[in-house]
């Protein structure tokens, strides 16, 4: 096969592929005139670094390989008591995500992407977790928020109760009521806090508090009358009722306040006025039930930044009317990242001798998903990757049992032949058989279908790595559904090596609780009072850097290559 067509704008590479001799991966022809132009270590102009010259030789990956075994055989099992529960929740983070947010990450830092080493790559116990529902294959955030915090696998769109509870049935949800990991760590005398990008009434955090046969419920305005007639009360009221939480942090403010109470940063919105018809104000009531306490209620990152964690007893800090904004679209003035509102909450909920569970969700990287905008989740993705790392920098391994996994993941497939490190977020060097290039990333459904009159938008000019582009995708849907297959789970510090295997979902809240002894099952802490030092197991990579040592062959080599397709009128 001869390719001759040419994405405009990209490498040499792609052009030499016009010449038949020897064959690409993919299958196509290469001219062997371009041969050294194809070495791993050849970089284009677009790309900010060399690779390595040193991945030519086998030593190269044998020493790296042998550094790594190691490694894993100096690995001590860590069988402590975990006084701290440090559980982060990628909302959507599949594996194709992940591996898509670790080239990203890199890339961003000018490196090529593919070598990088997350921060959660360096848990050294990594297992899968199966993620359907009772009723269906593919689940939803709410049926497997119930899963992996409240230890029970249910149905589709219901929160923190059994399968015996039917979706938006308020009767059936009467005595099969199923409690999570938040509350008996609460009820065993630790601090509990929930930390997430969206609005804390959302599936997620709803979990760790709320029993409701409709994830829909935010405030008793959402709910029909005969679901109120029959006493079941909506997620924001249960917030108050159900947990003492200490830390509460993220978006949903509307669902807390009066109908037409105005928003104090929208207040010419109406759209984020109050939404609650019972005339209730549980930011008030919230205040109110504090007395005695030092409890702070904040909006804004001016006020978030003056509180004091260690004068503070309580939090509750409400960012946005509903969800947070993205990572990309996120004013530094008006309102604190990830890695700021975790931070605040460990150092809140640490000062307990008991230990603390704190979830933190980045919860946009599932919605940037369903909109199909590939760049805003995996900057999500990166996003909670930083917090996950101040989280470890504020933690003992030893005492703190740090988990982090997906609840679900998507249809966005990571494909073609892109060259290394080309980027995540561009288009394959090959054309497809309708002579039009596709980008790397895409989606098996969603919005971006846009197919006329049996052809698909010519994307040679249009620049896919901007923040509001949308993903090619196969199906038209109006939002991006999820995907059933398994999601990863990552584990370091106290009984990590019990995530590890392919395990149901429900499984993870149960591992938790005897890490940590809390709830049921006290069998660990028989014999065991304090948290006794371990070795450091984190995996390295020396390749994550720019430490990389950059031979003045690659230079020339490159060089020579530009030259000799000048050469041939090219």
């Amino acid at each position: 096969m001869i390719l001759t067509f040419f994405t405009p704008g990209l490498d040499l590479r792609s052009i030499f592929l016009s010449f038949k001799t020897n064959h690409h991966p993919s299958g196509l022809t290469v001219s062997s005139h371009f041969e050294p132009c194809f070495s791993p270590w050849f970089r284009l102009p677009f790309m900010t670094e060399w690779l390595l010259i040193e991945e030519e030789n086998p030593e190269f990956w044998r020493s790296q390989a042998k550094q790594t075994l190691q490694s894993v055989l100096d690995r001590e099992l860590n069988t402590n008591v975990a006084k701290n529960i440090l559980f982060f929740l990628g909302d959507g983070m599949g594996i194709t995500t992940y591996t898509a947010a670790r080239i990203l990450k890199g890339q961003l830092q000018n490196q090529t992407g593919e070598e990088t080493v997350m921060t959660m790559d360096t848990f050294p116990s990594v297992g899968l977790a199966k993620t359907y529902s009772v009723d269906f294959q593919i689940a939803d955030s709410a049926a497997t928020a119930t899963a992996y915090l409240c230890g029970v696998k249910t149905n589709l769109n219901t929160i923190g109760v059994s399968a015996a509870t039917r979706n938006g049935v308020c009767k059936s949800q009467k005595g099969n009521e199923v409690t999570s990991i938040l509350k008996w760590a609460k009820d065993a005398g630790k601090s509990v806090g929930i930390v997430t990008t969206t609005r804390v009434q959302h599936a997620t955090p709803a979990a760790t508090y709320a029993h409701t046969a409709s994830r829909k419920w935010y405030s008793d305005a959402d709910m029909p009358a005969g679901a109120k007639k029959d006493g079941c009360t909506d997620i924001s009221s249960q917030l108050l009722s159900n947990t003492d939480i200490d830390v509460i942090i993220g978006g949903g403010r509307k669902y807390m306040t009066p109908r037409g109470t105005k928003d104090p940063e929208y207040p010419r919105d109406y759209s984020s006025w109050g939404k609650r018809k019972d005339g209730r104000d549980l930011i008030k009531e919230w205040q109110s039930m504090k007395f005695g306490k030092v409890a702070h209620y904040v909006w804004n990152k001016t006020d978030f930044d003056a509180v004091d964690p260690e004068t503070t007893d309580y939090l509750m800090a409400l960012f946005e009317p509903g969800d947070l904004r993205f990572e990309a679209d996120r004013d530094p003035n008006m309102d604190p990242s990830i890695v700021e509102t975790t931070e605040k909450a460990i150092r809140i909920l640490q000062k307990n001798p008991k230990g603390f569970f704190l979830l933190v969700e980045g919860g946009r990287i599932d919605q940037a998903h369903h909109a199909g905008r590939a760049y805003m989740a995996l900057h999500e993705a990166v996003a909670l990757d930083y917090a996950i790392a101040k989280g470890l920098e504020l933690t003992k391994e030893n005492e703190t049992l740090t988990i982090v996994m997906a609840d679900h993941s998507h249809p966005m497939t990571f494909n073609g032949y892109p060259f290394r490190g080309q980027s995540i977020l561009g288009k394959s060097p090959l054309w497809a058989m309708d002579v039009l290039p596709y980008t790397t990333l895409m989606y098996g459904n969603g919005p971006g279908h846009k197919v006329a009159n049996g052809t698909r938008p010519d994307i040679r000019n249009v620049n896919t790595k901007t923040k509001d582009y949308v993903q090619l995708a196969a199906v038209p849907t109006e939002s991006a559904t999820h995907s059933g297959e398994d999601v990863a789970v990552l584990a370091r510090g106290p009984m990590a090596h019990l995530f590890q295997g392919v395990q149901e979902q429900n499984y993870i809240a149960h591992a938790m609780a005897y890490a940590a002894c809390v709830g049921a099952d006290q069998r660990h802490c028989q014999g065991k009072q304090t948290a006794a030092p371990v070795v450091h197991t984190t995996l390295t990579d020396d390749r994550n850097g720019a430490g990389a040592i950059h031979g003045s062959a690659v230079l020339l080599s490159s060089l020579l290559c530009v030259m000799l397709a000048l050469t041939v009128g090219l």
